[in-house]
């Protein structure tokens, strides 16, 4: 069984953890954002315009889960 990416144009900002949380995106889509202003899609469906160190928040539970799990398929 393979793992699929679905790619989606995200219009709607979702309200709530953005600020609370760091959350996984693809670093090519946070330079895009950086430029262009548009909004990124977290691993967690989170959709946000990404404007704050991610460091100084803790990484966002949804996400890692995610992301461990992706890494766990990876060989």
């Amino acid at each position: 069984m393979g793992t699929e990416v679905l790619e989606r144009e995200e219009t709607r900002l979702d309200p709530g953890d953005h600020e609370r949380f760091a959350h996984y995106v693809r670093k090519d889509k946070i330079a895009a954002s950086a430029v262009t202003g548009k909004p990124v899609v977290a691993l967690c469906g989170k959709v946000w315009v990404p404007n704050r160190d991610p460091s100084k928040f803790p990484i966002c539970p949804a996400c890692k889960a995610i992301y461990e799990a992706l890494m766990a398929d990876t060989p």
